[in-house]
């Protein structure tokens, strides 16, 4: 049963291979179960590419089916259709578009088993990428907020700058009446005198200024630093709307990407794997000498051509007999006067009946 149906996937006639030994058989079976198996990986590799895609076991293993059903059928045909010949260039002359396409069925297959073989690498290089794009994205939008939160920032330090240089004015004011009252400097007079009380009242006046500026700068730095933090909370809720986008980053064309940044050489030995597994029924076909099985459908396939050439001839040979024929009955009859007058009375009836329609027509319309 299993060597039947495995005949069956190399397409081969079963009828002619009953007919032949049972190395023939085996040979047609061996190539039938490479078809089979090649067509079960292309289904474990399109589930697991297309899982990554869909992230649904059933989507996956549903459309992993049918692409396992296309490289089987794709498969199939490629080495059903090859010929023996007997002639090694002629044979290779219509393999080679068929083993250009097992070429392509090779890439496809491979590509996504290297995924799931080469994962933990893969996973490691979107690691890094993910964090390159995480750092790239926050530097991104701080650059939108950057600009208005130093602005602010600026403001800020403005109005601090104005309280600490009103400060500092205050503060030489008090120096200099301490230093007037101990004789130190100023009228160098011991004493709170007339030029002290002028000072003093002069630091006073100052002092009342800084403390309602402080007040005033005070109300004006807290807004500012409330519009700071809410750009702040903006850009963060900016930030986190974005980061599950490059969490997510880990398609099918992000892992083919970080696969390509991986080691080549490993990749490129399994995909030769699977180069040497698509192509094998086909070079089997081509290195193997003309067996029984390809005689007796050469034989068969033959005997079809020429009965269809001998029908097509046959059917030339009447089509041109009876157009002679018919030639010739026509130049004969042409020439009678009793057709002649037939036709002739055929046809005035006919006239007739045509005036008579057209006479009715015409008077029903008036």
């Amino acid at each position: 049963m299993l060597k039947q149906f495995f005949i069956i996937c190399s397409g081969a006639d079963t009828d002619i291979l009953e007919q032949c030994s049972k190395g023939e058989q085996n040979k047609y079976a061996g190539i039938g179960a490479t078809v089979f198996f090649t067509a079960l990986m292309a289904f474990i590799a399109a589930s697991y590419a297309l899982y990554t895609v869909f992230d649904n076991y059933f989507a996956a293993i549903g459309f992993g089916f049918i692409w396992g059903l296309l490289i089987f059928n794709l498969d199939r045909y490629i080495v059903s259709t090859i010929k023996k010949t007997g002639r090694f260039l002629d044979e290779l002359l219509q393999a080679t578009p068929r083993i250009m396409l097992a070429v392509i069925i090779a890439i496809v297959i491979s590509k996504p088993l290297e995924l799931k073989i080469f994962e933990k690498e893969i996973n490691q290089v979107l690691l890094e990428q993910k964090n390159d794009l995480t750092l790239a994205n926050q530097n991104q939008i701080l650059e939108q907020f950057n600009p208005n939160i130093t602005a602010l920032e600026t403001d800020i330090a403005t109005l601090q700058n104005e309280v600490n240089t009103k400060e500092a004015e205050v503060n030489t004011l008090y120096n200099t009446y301490i230093a007037e009252a101990e004789g130190t400097a100023g009228t160098n007079k011991l004493g709170k005198g007339p030029v002290y009380k002028e000072k003093r009242d002069k630091h006073d006046g100052l002092l009342t200024e800084l403390q309602e500026l402080k007040l005033e700068n005070k109300v004006k730095i807290t807004a500012l630093e409330l519009q700071i933090a809410s750009l702040k909370t903006d850009y963060q809720l900016q930030v986190d709307s974005t980061q599950p986008i490059i969490n997510n980053f880990d398609g099918l064309m992000a892992r083919i990407n970080a696969l390509g940044k991986l080691s080549w050489m490993p990749s490129f030995f399994i995909f030769l794997l699977f180069l040497a597994i698509e192509t094998s029924p086909i070079l089997a076909k081509l290195l193997s000498p003309k067996g029984p099985y390809d005689f007796k459908l050469e034989d068969l396939e033959t005997a079809i051509k020429t009965h269809v050439l001998q029908n097509k001839s046959q059917r030339e040979a009447l089509l041109k007999t009876d157009n002679a024929i018919n030639d010739r009955v026509y130049a004969d009859i042409k020439t009678e006067d009793e057709l002649y007058t037939y036709k002739r009375k055929k046809t005035r009836e006919l006239m007739q009946l045509q005036a008579d329609a057209f006479f009715k027509h015409q008077k029903n319309i008036l």
